[in-house]
């Protein structure tokens, strides 16, 4: 059985423009390839959720995010894994121009058509409030 320090815990980034959420797809030679997800990634030691985050859109992405609030939370299991505990943050605005770091593929999405994609089974219950409008980024 898992216990609290198996946790992953993972911080990630809902980046709005013009009505639009950026929408990331994993790359064919990682865990759950061809998913679509929100940029960031796993905490490492010492770092706050926020510092997580920020070094994940430098790494993937090449901008220097202002992150606004955490909007959603959730734990997830994956089969044979470790309990993922995410933390989604609303990126309020960013420096520099968008530049795919990692990802197989990058795509700027209606916040209503979110659900249209395959997401990762951790985002789902997000994607489905966001697509509702349900939940509000801005």
């Amino acid at each position: 059985m898992a216990t609290p320090t198996d946790t992953i815990h993972v911080s990630a980034g809902i980046i709005v423009r013009e009505g639009r959420v950026l929408a990331c797809q994993r790359r064919a030679d990682q865990p759950h390839a061809g998913k679509w997800e929100f940029p960031g990634g796993k905490r490492e030691a010492g770092e706050s959720s926020e510092e997580c985050l920020r070094r994940e859109l430098r790494e993937e992405l090449g901008i220097e995010a202002e992150l606004g609030p955490g909007v959603w939370r959730t734990v997830h299991t994956y089969d044979g894994r470790p309990p993922v505990a995410l933390v989604f943050f609303a990126v309020r605005a960013y420096r520099g121009a968008i530049e795919n770091r990692a990802f197989a593929d990058l795509r700027w999405v209606p916040t209503a058509e979110l659900a249209q994609l395959d997401f990762l089974d951790a985002d789902r219950e997000l994607i489905d409030r966001l697509a509702s409008g349900q939940l509000q980024l801005s």
